[in-house]
């Protein structure tokens, strides 16, 4: 590809052993965050919509609402991968993600002042924005501060730092009672009124849980006083090719963003009266919309700079090719694990129901099995991926996805200690992914790209996620209501994934260049 030479850009020192912790530890933070936030709205999510819709509200109508907050956010996330990618290559690292934070904790926070449950899907949207491309722009940071030979198990602990998040969740949904007394306590102490307290307190204190998902906020006072900006982008930024990005361009995110949440709308109960094939044609001519929108600033940026004579027209075909092959292997796995595998809780509910006021936590527990095999295995699986290669190691992951959740799914009938096991052995492999991503990505993709081109390829595939999400309870339809089989049968996403990879570059030997 072609590059301003060394000389005409001096080459800036690289970053003390001090700044690439730092970074490495805000990174870790925000995923972990991320991750906590991202689960904590299953948690909570059906007893806030039972307190907004009033005591009255059908079972069917508070799951309705939730399939859709559930499917906004997943689109809310794949708009924000770009958003905030694009404005890391255009305004640096540091900044944008220290916005990207701002914006998932404080909108996580205003939820708990919701009124109405549209007010929540409104809100879960923009946070998903931050929470989104906080993923896309902590990667980009952490690969182009940390030096080569650590990459790999870095990119683990990427991986494993969201699934921590998980994992809390689950603790806390275990330990709900006791934390609400202890909350309880608190507020008594400091003299909170008992009119508050109620507020904030009642229907499984979703309120409170709420707010203080704006707590990594404080995280910015951290990043700005001692997280450095990448050198890598300010060498890009000397040379003058952050300003080939037009905040113009971001039309085009706006209007893949719109395309993307009419394909929701027409697979949502408000739309239950359209012909199936009707949806399905709304939903191909959706996704060629949202797919060339999200595309835009990209091409627009890459035309300028071609245009300048810093790339050419093969510079220009291979980035965007890249950015379609990642966007398919993110969504082999992000289909996998929201079509199948974030069933598991509710399977495991239904198969140890809380019965005459016992509680037997089985879906808490079962969250806690796959959590914790996914923090293992994301860290395994980087560390393989950069011993035994990229493209074979993706493969291998895919084949042990299809085999692990059979034998979860088809093995088991009851809930017990092999379920558990199983449970935590098909969580870890098909969560093995989000440790493969953050290594392989960032290796696809020139600095001035980076986190635009990486926040797209994984973002996008929710998108297909979404889609597939709000298909699942179809396919189950027709097992009968099986969570099993149903389960089972989406599995097979994963073989395009076998396949596909070997279309990609193996980066290996390369690393990390430009």
């Amino acid at each position: 590809m072609t590059t301003t030479t060394s000389s005409s850009v001096p080459s800036r020192p690289p970053a003390s052993g001090f700044a690439q912790f730092a970074t490495l530890a805000a990174a870790l933070l925000g995923w972990m965050f991320d991750g906590f936030e991202m689960g904590l709205f299953p948690l909570i999510g059906k007893p806030a919509l039972k307190d907004l819709l009033g005591a009255a509200v059908s079972k069917e109508e508070v799951d309705q609402w939730f399939g859709v907050i559930m499917a906004v956010f997943l689109v809310g996330a794949a708009s924000g991968g770009v958003l905030f990618g694009w404005l890391g290559d255009k305004i640096g690292r540091v900044r944008a993600m220290s916005l990207s934070i701002v914006t998932y904790a404080v909108l996580t926070g205003m939820c708990g002042f919701a009124t109405q449950a549209w007010q929540i899907a409104v809100l879960r949207f923009i946070a998903s924005l931050g929470m989104g491309g906080e993923w896309s722009l902590g990667v980009a940071l952490v690969n182009e501060i940390w030096p080569g030979k650590s990459r790999a198990f870095i990119a683990g602990l990427i991986g494993a730092a969201s699934n921590v998040g998980f994992l809390l969740v689950a603790l806390l949904s275990i330990g709900t009672v006791r934390v609400v007394g202890s909350i309880d306590g608190l507020l008594t102490a400091v003299g909170v009124s008992a009119e508050l307290k109620a507020s904030l307190l009642s229907n499984d204190a979703w309120r409170f849980l709420m707010i203080t998902g704006s707590l990594p906020a404080l995280l910015i006072f951290f990043i700005r006083l001692c997280v450095p900006e990448s050198s890598k982008w300010e060498e890009e930024q000397a040379a003058g090719k952050t300003s080939n990005w037009s905040n113009a361009d971001l039309r085009g995110v706006l209007l893949g963003c719109l395309a993307a949440t009419g394909i929701i709308v027409l697979w949502s109960p408000l739309a239950n009266g359209l012909p199936w094939f009707v949806s399905a044609i709304g939903t191909l001519l959706g996704l060629i919309v949202t797919l060339q929108g999200f595309l835009y600033p990209v091409r627009q940026y890459l035309q300028r700079t071609r245009q300048s004579g810093a790339m050419t027209a093969a510079d220009e075909k291979m980035i965007l090719n890249r950015m379609l092959l990642g966007a398919g292997l993110a969504g082999v796995a992000l289909l996998g694990t929201w079509g199948s595998i974030q069933w598991a809780p509710r399977w495991a509910g239904e198969l140890r129901p809380d019965v005459d006021g016992v509680k037997h936590y089985a879906a808490a527990k079962t969250q806690m099995a796959t959590a914790s095999g996914a923090i293992i295995a994301t860290i395994l699986a980087a560390v393989a991926a950069g011993r035994f290669g990229r493209r074979p190691t993706y493969a291998v992951l895919c084949l042990g996805s299809i085999a692990s959740a059979v034998y979860f799914y088809l093995g088991h009938q009851t809930f017990d200690a092999s379920f558990l096991f199983a449970a935590f052995l098909a969580g870890g492999v098909t969560a093995s992914f989000y440790g493969f991503f953050p290594l392989y990505f960032p290796e696809l993709f020139p600095t001035a790209v980076r986190a635009t081109g990486q926040g797209f390829a994984f973002n996008f595939g929710r998108i297909l996620a979404a889609i597939g999400g709000l298909q699942t309870a179809s396919i189950m339809g027709l097992f009968g209501g099986s969570f099993p089989k149903a389960g089972s049968v989406l599995t097979v996403i994963y073989l395009v994934g076998v396949g596909l990879i070997w279309l990609g570059p193996e980066t290996k030997r390369d690393g990390l260049n430009g």
